[in-house]
């Protein structure tokens, strides 16, 4: 018993910590489910009402299959072509991240060329640059390109990732410089080596990376909403602001929606979590 109580104890100020700080972070999924299970009248009361109140209808009144209780009228709002463009969007930027990751952080890791280390760290600078200040810029040569209202816009101004090479090159400077003289002596390139020998030891990166990029872009918001004009390239956080009217919000149904968005994404994130912890603890911290 005393050796439970002392085990006890010395984990109790972990829990004390954490329990609040998961409550916290899980609170406002748990307030969204509320809301997409409410009525309309009773989101604003106060005190608010803490638990859902099984208004399942409101979720097919989100996705136009019934007719908006407020109103009378059928929401027209093409939910699966929202979906397709997210979904595409986000895998086609996610390829090209980790293609332009692979390749770059494989050559700050492995090949010497001049002005490397220079490179290196204007590359991480570009890090440092908060993304609403490139906004400008990028629009202008995206509609220079004549890409305004397209998936290009969506996907090639992302192609690139600091981070994901940041990731892939120290990821490569933890393998043993034996495999690469080995694979010298049989007669491979740097092109053949990557491909055939330290590409496949590179899944715990190349997840993680995946998995942050493909959240990402599931969630981008204003980048789409500048450069998108029509719902037949929009992705689906563009398309939640369909709840959004002239003079007010309709939160019921803003929080449905919302739900329905978020719900595989998450599903996505909790399944590969254990990917995303691996894939940073594998890159090692050398410099």
């Amino acid at each position: 018993m005393n050796r439970t109580a002392r085990t006890a104890l010395s984990l109790l100020p972990r829990y004390v910590v954490m329990v609040p700080l998961t409550l916290a972070i899980l609170f406002p999924f748990y307030w969204m489910f509320v809301i997409s299970l409410s009525t309309l009248d009773k989101v604003f009361t106060f005190p608010p009402i803490l638990y859902p109140l099984w208004h399942w209808e409101n979720f097919p009144v989100a996705w136009g299959s019934l007719p908006d209780p407020s109103t009378g009228s059928f929401l027209h709002i093409p939910w699966a072509r929202y979906f397709f463009n997210t979904v595409l969007v986000a895998t086609t930027t996610t390829a090209l991240v980790l293609a332009t990751s692979v390749l770059a952080g494989y050559a700050f890791a492995a090949m010497r060329f001049p002005g490397k280390r220079l490179l290196f760290g204007l590359v991480l600078a570009v890090y440092m640059v908060p993304t609403e200040v490139t906004l400008v810029p990028n629009f202008i040569i995206v509609k220079n390109l004549g890409w305004i209202d397209t998936y290009w816009a969506q996907i090639f101004p992302f192609g690139a990732s600091v981070f994901g090479i940041f990731l892939m090159r120290q990821f490569f400077l933890t393998l043993p410089k034996d495999l690469w003289e080995a694979a010298q002596l049989d007669g491979c390139s740097h092109l053949r080596y990557l491909w055939s020998i330290a590409i496949r030891l590179a899944a715990p990166p190349l997840i993680t990376i995946a998995i942050f990029h493909f959240v990402l872009s599931w969630n981008a918001f204003l980048w789409p909403l500048i450069v998108t004009n029509s719902d037949a390239v929009r992705p689906i956080q563009v398309g939640l602001t369909s709840f959004s009217y002239a003079d007010a919000t309709n939160p019921v149904l803003h929080a449905a929606g919302s739900l329905m968005a978020t719900l595989p994404i998450l599903a996505v994130f909790l399944l590969a979590q254990r990917y995303l912890v691996g894939g940073i603890a594998s890159t090692g911290i050398r410099g």
